[in-house]
């Protein structure tokens, strides 16, 4: 079932994302191109100066004077450049200054690590499929740090929209490779650090949903045990199939104040 969601994913960004994928690995040039076309994309995107406002809900609402997430920063990228180029990085301008100021705390907390920022909302809000949420700017994914013979580990970055086929035990463990596996501490502390960056921003975190069956490999960490602390709502029951989408990164809901 996590396949053919993955693969619903893929198909509504379009087939041309492996085709992007192909010709970055293999034509120096062609990458160059699509960078290049990313950094057009944000540059016409990056001109509101409106209040954004959020209307309904992150399951049934709308986003007005949205903005656009960098496509990346000094340490963290977007996912996919299909699904930025399809408009599905904009978010509630709270919500954008909470993601940069937490990517900020991290640089001076963990100063060599990377991050990926996945799905947030359409341009103009609304459904952005097959996600149920991300409706209304206030929804973020966010990919899960990992780390391979106990170091961080980046070979699953850049995989794109395919990334959601990956699959993680209940232990974190990457099925396809043990030597691979989920940075629990880290997570932790990233999502620590977006609390505290929302609550400069007029924000708080709504909801954490996270594969239940991760919450006690979370929990166990330094960082865990301030996160199941804090007060910060971390899921505790999904259904059998949203529950196995999110193995390989976690959603947050932002509540504005």
């Amino acid at each position: 079932m996590k396949c053919i969601v993955a693969l619903l994913i893929l198909f509504s960004l379009g087939s041309c994302s492996a085709q992007l994928e192909e010709k970055a690995t293999t034509n120096p040039k062609a990458e160059t191109e699509v960078l290049s076309e990313v950094e057009k994309h944000y540059q016409l995107n990056d001109t509101v100066h409106e209040a954004s406002i959020s209307k309904g809900s992150v399951s049934k609402g709308e986003l007005i004077h949205g903005r656009i997430v960098p496509f990346s920063g000094k340490n963290f990228h977007y996912f996919d450049t299909t699904s930025y180029l399809a408009d599905r990085g904009f978010t509630h301008q709270k919500v954008l200054e909470t993601v940069l100021t937490a990517y900020e705390a991290l640089d001076s907390l963990l100063p060599n690590r990377h991050f990926c920022l996945m799905e947030c909302s359409h341009k103009h809000g609304g459904k952005l499929f097959p996600h149920r949420t991300h409706q209304n700017g206030l929804s973020v994914d966010f990919m899960m740090p990992k780390l391979k013979n106990g170091e961080a580990y980046y070979g699953l970055d850049d995989l794109g929209a395919q990334h959601y086929m990956l699959t993680f035990d209940k232990n974190g463990v990457y099925s396809d490779d043990p030597s691979v596996e989920l940075d629990f501490n880290t997570i932790a502390l990233h999502i620590l650090q977006l609390q505290s960056a929302a609550k400069q921003n007029g924000l708080s975190i709504e909801k954490v949903i996270i594969n239940t069956d991760l919450k006690d490999e979370l929990f166990a960490t330094e960082n865990g045990k301030k996160l199941k602390a804090s007060g910060i709502y971390v899921v505790r029951n999904l259904t059998p199939l949203i529950n196995s989408l999110h193995d390989d990164h976690f959603h947050v809901d932002f509540r504005l104040e």
